[in-house]
């Protein structure tokens, strides 16, 4: 399992896939970097030689990757919740933040269902009587 940038990417699949395992990594810019460094698109991870291995990790060096990603991304939430706009409302509620709807889906963002006024059994029933 080759280690580039701190990630562990699988070594067992090609090289433009495996590259998409480091955080800010897609497909168009994992394609990129493998043509523009003139990499076999076949070859596995595994394969790769430390030379490629060096050339990779400096050419993702121009990107904001991983760990600075995820902070700025986390920093981006905080100050619209700061501010007090809307999707930032959205972030603090934990709702869904760009435009869907809720009454029906959401899941995802609004966790599993709490249930609301459910009936109550027999035994309930029969001592509020």
């Amino acid at each position: 399992m080759p280690r580039i940038l701190g990630v562990d990417v699988p070594g067992k699949k090609r090289v433009e896939y495996a590259l998409r395992y480091i955080h800010g990594i897609g497909p168009a810019r994992s394609r990129h970097v493998v043509e523009s460094l003139k990499i076999e698109p076949s070859k596995k991870a595994d394969d790769l030689t430390g030379e490629e291995l060096a050339k990779i990790a400096q050419a993702l060096g121009q990107y904001h990757l991983e760990g600075d990603l995820r902070r700025d991304v986390a920093a981006n939430i905080r100050r619209l919740i700061a501010i007090n706009s809307y999707r930032g409302s959205r972030h603090r509620k934990g709702l869904p933040v760009r435009g869907q709807r809720t009454q029906t889906n959401a899941r995802t963002r609004k966790g599993p269902r709490k249930t609301v006024g459910a009936v109550r059994g027999k035994e309930a029933r029969a001592a509020a009587k």
